[in-house]
């Protein structure tokens, strides 16, 4: 049976796939061009925008062995022909930043401009970080009687989710392949057409600088399936994965049985810590401020960024002062059509998140934290005309307490808890008392004071105020939030082993 025709109005890109790019073909499934394939839907209620062919263990065994040939021809490459390379994949993203776009947008739901400016040009940015980094980049130095080299690792197994589908493959195509590795792309199966369209990208950059075409290898299907067959390939080399904990556990368990390298970053639970202006005061410099951007923080993209936090730590003599001002301020955010541009929130990305999110505020609200805005939407609140989209309005409980399902787990959804705190001794211990440890965040103007703060959290990133995000430096969690860095200098190493060689 074939595919059906599924038309996408918001992109001219082909979202009915057949094919796998391996080995610098498009290459159909081992089970044939019409084979088992799985409908990518619009969590809007657009029903169903494409289509994507489902890989079995044959599929990947061909991607790795392309993967694998293409190594060595890579890997001696020099930084010229590496930084070309990355080089022409950000402009071909950046030529056709308005289809990745709307498909990114019609996939996983997030507003275009969002999908533009963050999903899509964030995603070039990452592979220029990389082709300047590789400039003047010292891949050797001399320790004594000892010469240390840094050589690519080999074959990587790249294995993303749906919330930033484009931007997370960059962060792990882009350094894997300046690092001199190839690689296999197995996208999530919520958001694939985005990789397709990189592949497109890829297969024309690789052509104009005369790379081998098996340095990228693309094929979507099940993780039980895809990508366990990639995760415990001996062919691959390391493995690089992000999403839920549990899900990290299991790709730990199943590359320890070949001892591949292995990169992940997992779930969080960050917490954001709002200090007063002098130890036990109750005074905050920019007060509304700290609130509206403790808000955007995790409604933005609908509250599906891992880094989000979520646990917004208040002075007990502000504490309901900041309750109205959350109540205030989530009140300005409004459920909005994702094909459209504006300061609004598109919908849950997949049915399951979806679930899981309004779990979460029953239990919140069972438990005895209480509900001062929003929580599930009704008919009136949804955008016209989608009334068949996974929407859940900006979220906000106050009287949270951390030992409640709300302040222990990852919601991932637009879902804000806000909690008391006596004194900074309190506050910070509040903030540490959580398995993971992928980020964190400090309010204070006093800039030592809250340096001060920053350094006692225990994650791998921290912004204080309004810092800004930076593609040159490293990202990754603490305890069970992952293992390794991404992103700049730190993420290059991920993909290389070290050799000594004495003299």
């Amino acid at each position: 049976m074939g595919y059906p025709a599924i038309p996408l109005t918001r992109s001219r890109f082909d979202t009915v796939r057949r094919s796998f790019w391996i080995g610098g073909a498009w290459r159909d499934p081992v089970a044939g061009r019409d084979g088992p394939g799985t409908a990518v839907l619009d969590p809007s209620g657009r029903g169903a925008v494409g289509r994507v062919p489902l890989g079995e263990a044959a599929d990947v065994s061909a991607a790795v062995d392309a993967a694998r040939t293409a190594f060595p021809v890579w890997a001696a490459a020099d930084a010229g022909e590496r930084r070309a390379l990355l080089h022409a994949i950000a402009v071909g993203i950046t030529n056709r930043e308005a289809d990745f776009a709307r498909l990114i947008s019609a996939e996983m739901g997030a507003p275009v401009d969002n999908a533009l400016t963050t999903q899509t040009r964030l995603a070039a940015e990452v592979f220029t970080s990389y082709a300047e980094i590789l400039d003047g980049h010292a891949w050797e130095e001399r320790i004594g009687t000892s010469q240390v080299v840094q050589e690519p690792v080999g074959v990587v197994a790249a294995i993303t989710p749906w919330n930033y589908p484009l931007y997370l493959i960059a962060a792990k195509v882009a350094a894997a392949l300046a690092a001199g590795c190839t690689v296999v792309l197995k996208p999530s199966g919520d958001a694939p057409l985005n990789a397709f369209l990189l592949a497109e990208v890829i297969a024309e950059a690789t052509a104009e600088v005369g790379a081998p075409g098996g340095v990228f290898n693309l094929i979507s299907g099940s993780g039980r399936t895809v990508g366990a067959a990639l995760v415990s390939a001996p062919g691959v080399d390391a493995v690089s994965f992000t999403g839920s904990t549990e899900a990290g556990r299991a790709v730990a368990a199943a590359a320890a049985g070949t001892v591949k390298g292995l990169g992940l970053e997992l779930g969080g639970k960050s917490a954001r810590v709002i200090l007063a202006d002098e130890p036990d005061g109750t005074e905050v410099t920019g007060l509304e401020e700290a609130v509206r951007a403790a808000l955007a923080d995790v409604f933005y993209n609908s509250g599906q960024t891992c880094t989000s936090c979520s646990r917004v730590l208040v002075p007990d003599g502000l504490y309901d002062e900041v309750v109205r001002l959350a109540v205030e301020e989530a009140a300005k955010w409004r459920l909005g059509d994702p094909a459209l541009p504006g300061n609004h929130i598109g919908p849950i990305a997949t049915s399951a998140q979806f679930d899981s999110v309004l779990t979460h505020i029953d239990q919140a609200t069972a438990q005895g934290a209480r509900l001062v805005a929003g929580g599930r939407a009704s008919r009136e609140d949804i955008p016209e005309g989608l009334v068949e989209g996974y929407w859940v309005l900006p979220t906000v409980f106050a009287e949270v307490t951390n030992d409640m399902a709300i302040a222990r787990e990852e919601i991932f959804g637009p879902v804000v808890c806000l909690m008391r705190y006596r004194d900074e001794q309190e506050a910070l211990w509040i903030a540490n008392d959580s398995i993971y440890g992928l980020a964190g965040a400090v309010w204070c103007a006093n800039h030592s004071r809250a340096e001060r703060f920053a350094r006692q959290i225990r994650a791998g990133l921290v912004t204080v105020n309004n810092g800004e995000f930076n593609v040159r430096a490293p990202t990754g969690g603490y305890k069970q939030s992952g293992v390794g860095r991404e992103l700049g200098v730190h993420g290059l190493h991920h993909f290389m082993e070290t050799k000594t060689i004495q003299w």
